[in-house]
């Protein structure tokens, strides 16, 4: 082998592979959601040429206010812990659900390889607000733990119109991907933002607090809420959380008449 083919195999086995979503996960876990789901309904939405679950619950008093659900790390639309509780709880509580599968990796990758998922996170939340208005709702906001906050945090930095506000629950700070990190993202989001994270969180979020509340200074409409004894997963404490949510989407402003 020549010393330049030698050379370019090199180069190629040291560049970072371009990752996509792992269709065939979440192809399986659509299937074992549909089979057991209870509450909301099954929905198969398009981005671009790729189909993927979301799972709608309507309010028990229809409106307009609607709410994205995004889960974080390698979960799922009816992950049990935080996912779940919301987007069963918010529509006894005015608000419809959405909950979109986002992009997500094989169990074994790691959190930094994640990032060239998010060229695919746009398209999402973008069919999820489509829906949501073909629905009815003229107010949406997002609601999103973990990772899934860094993926909403970045949609919205590039200030796009359709969302009214932003719930970020155990939102971590700091990444080597500027694509993944909130603090890079939340200077440039202008809706309000609730940023709600537990005593007993995972380092990531809990001591970045003030990082974020620094990152965020610039937006009048930003609010940080610690829950006492509470870890990443609000295990034990899903109605606090739902309490919580609840009221600050009850307080956010409603959008501007056109």
């Amino acid at each position: 082998m020549s010393r330049f083919l030698t050379a370019l195999l090199l180069f190629g086995l040291l560049l970072p592979s371009a990752r996509a979503s792992d269709l065939e996960k979440e192809k399986r876990w659509a299937d074992q959601i549909v089979d057991a789901l209870i509450d909301g309904e099954a929905e198969l939405l398009k981005a671009g040429d790729t189909e993927f679950l979301a799972i709608f619950t309507e309010a028990e008093d229809p409106g307009s206010n609607a709410a994205l659900v995004l889960h974080g790390m390698g979960a799922h639309p009816d992950w049990p812990q935080v996912v779940y509780p919301l987007r069963t709880g918010l529509p006894a509580n005015g608000w419809s659900t959405l909950s979109l599968q986002m992009p997500v990796l094989p169990n074994e990758a790691q959190h930094n390889e994640y990032a060239p998922l998010f060229e695919e996170v746009a398209p999402r939340i973008e069919a999820g607000i489509a829906y949501l208005e073909e629905k009815g709702a003229d107010r949406i906001v997002i609601v999103a733990h973990s990772l899934g906050t860094a993926m909403a945090s970045y949609y919205l930095s590039g200030d796009p119109e359709g969302v009214a506000g932003l719930v970020g629950i155990g939102m971590p700070g700091g990444a080597e991907d500027p694509r993944m990190d909130n603090l890079a993202s939340l200077p440039k989001v202008r809706v309000p933002v609730l940023d709600v994270y537990g005593q007993n969180d995972s380092d990531g979020v809990f001591r970045t607090s003030a990082a974020r509340m620094e990152a965020a200074s610039g937006n009048p409409d930003y609010s940080q809420v610690q829950v006492p004894n509470a870890d990443h997963f609000f295990d034990g404490q899903d109605e606090v959380l739902l309490g919580i949510v609840v009221d600050w989407l009850g307080r956010i402003r409603p959008p501007a008449p056109d």
